[in-house]
């Protein structure tokens, strides 16, 4: 008898790929579809079952069709069918809540594997420079998506405690980007000019959605040879990026805006409908966030195939140009700062009225090159 994997959240992009991606492996012997809407797109030879994870009918579905794996993706940021941000957090904190609560009573389940984010380290200004695994935020999540992953983390632990006989694996993923990803950054990043708060340049990790689908195939399979696919991991693409470099490399102009103002143009932006600017969001494109990737290569065994720059390229293509040429932006950009320099660099740049110190070291404006 080969595993018997059920699904959660297969209605979505990244949901229908992996449903499609993991029955052709062949020690996977069927796989079981869920989600509450039906999905647009096909899931091959799986069983689709339309069910709503906050309602105690999941547990059935474990029980009907002798489930031993689930991989829980059905923990996620953008609404589906229509539903707004209560359905979401429903979703993802109260349908999480029945699915372990299933998964306890259930004797067949030997191993779940949970789609988590980084988020759930939050994003401050005194943030340590990379985080890893065992790093405490220092200032957790109030709201939204990164609030559902923290609360929903929380109740992964405390069912890992009561059934330790289930190999448990909690995927940290940094933003997730592809050429077809729909995500509240993802929305972003296609506004024609991007709102960036005034000061601040934020580092960005991605991870590729190809890379999404191969380490959670890795972590639903027994684990090989020295590997072990449980614990907490963090998956990103190797790399970062400037929130600048981002807008160079998609063409699309900037602008710096101060903090208050920015939360005003989120709530614009939210109300017609364009973006889901969130809070956490805001402060993740002011403060920027980097994980440790160590574990995740040396413990779980994977390596990404795209960097966050080859991640963020992929993307770039599958958006189309952006208003102005990357290498027109990139080079105005360029002179602008060239310019900036001998200013910067002369004498006569001190202040009226103010003497220079003799030794005082002066610091001239570099341009910044990309490689956009």
């Amino acid at each position: 008898m080969g595993k018997v994997v059920l699904v959660t959240g297969a209605a979505r992009h990244l949901g229908g790929r992996f449903v499609r991606r993991i029955q052709r492996d062949p020690e996977v012997e069927r796989v079981v579809a869920v989600d509450a809407v039906a999905p647009a797109h096909q899931l091959g030879a799986a069983e689709f079952v339309r069910a709503d994870i906050r309602r105690p009918e999941i547990a059935k579905i474990l029980a009907e069709h002798d489930v031993d794996t689930v991989v829980h993706l059905d923990v996620t940021g953008t609404a589906l069918g229509g539903g707004g941000r209560t359905s979401v957090k429903e979703t993802n904190v109260i349908g999480t809540m029945q699915l372990l609560g299933a998964c306890q009573k259930s004797p067949r389940i030997s191993r779940l594997v949970i789609k988590s984010s980084t988020s759930v380290y939050g994003s401050a200004p005194r943030d340590p420079a990379v985080f890893t695994e065992t790093t405490s935020a220092k200032s957790l999540p109030s709201g939204g998506f990164a609030k559902d992953a923290v609360e929903v983390e929380g109740y992964v632990r405390g069912f890992a405690r009561r059934r330790p006989d289930v190999a448990v694996c909690v995927l940290r993923f940094a933003n997730i980007l592809g050429p077809r990803i729909d995500s509240p950054l993802a929305e972003y990043l296609a506004l024609p000019v991007l709102p960036t708060v005034l000061g601040y340049d934020p580092r960005l990790q991605f991870v590729h959605e190809d890379d999404v689908i191969d380490v959670l195939r890795l972590a639903a399979h027994e684990p090989r040879r020295a590997t072990q696919n449980s614990g907490t991991f963090n998956v990103a693409g190797d790399g970062v990026l400037l929130l600048s470099q981002c807008a160079r490399r998609l063409g699309r102009p900037t602008v710096p805006v101060l903090l208050p103002a920015v939360t005003w143009v989120g709530t614009a932006l939210r109300t017609v409908g364009i973006t889901d600017f969130a809070p956490e969001q805001i402060r993740l494109l002011t403060h920027g966030r980097v994980v440790s990737t160590v574990q995740t290569r040396e413990v779980l065994g994977f390596s990404p195939r795209y960097s966050t720059a080859e991640t963020f390229a992929d993307f770039v293509r599958g958006r189309g140009p952006g208003l102005l040429p990357p290498e027109m932006l990139a080079g105005a950009v360029d002179r602008l700062a060239g310019r900036l320099a001998p200013a910067a660099a002369a004498p006569d740049a001190v202040a009226p009225g103010a003497a220079a110190s003799p030794g005082a070291p002066v610091h001239p404006v570099h341009p910044v090159h990309d490689g956009a």
